[in-house]
């Protein structure tokens, strides 16, 4: 599941009123997955209170669907254990119904041909 920072900004609260707090979170955190986010950051994106997101944010590190070092969150790579949480289904289902299926060969094609520079670093 991903969403642009666009739809996040122009997306109404009724679109996404079928989506929990811990959803929202974690949805946001999937669309990021290469990055990890400080609560105050996920809730100013998710447009919720920092202390519900915090909460959330707890709940999903209890479940194993997020991870957390010092103050920052980011989304577990295990893939099988988002695909068996239904928040995640339900998610992935309302972003697909608003915002059609993820193309995986349009994303190929817009791939950078190099790794990031911090990667190589890393390396």
């Amino acid at each position: 599941m991903s969403i642009d920072r666009d739809t996040f900004e122009n997306t109404s609260e009724e679109e996404l009123e079928d989506l929990s707090v811990p959803d929202q979170a974690l949805g946001f955190l999937a669309a990021h997955d290469n990055r990890a986010f400080k609560a105050h950051e996920i809730a100013s994106q998710i447009d919720v209170d920092e202390g519900a997101v915090s909460t959330a944010l707890s709940r999903l590190k209890a479940r194993n669907l997020v991870e957390h070092k010092a103050t920052y969150w980011a989304v577990t790579d295990d893939t099988e254990r988002l695909d068996g949480y239904s928040g995640y289904e339900r998610a992935t289902a309302l972003f697909n119904e608003q915002l059609g299926d993820e193309d995986k060969e349009s994303w190929r094609e817009h791939a950078p041909s190099e790794p990031h520079p911090s990667v190589e670093s890393e390396q």
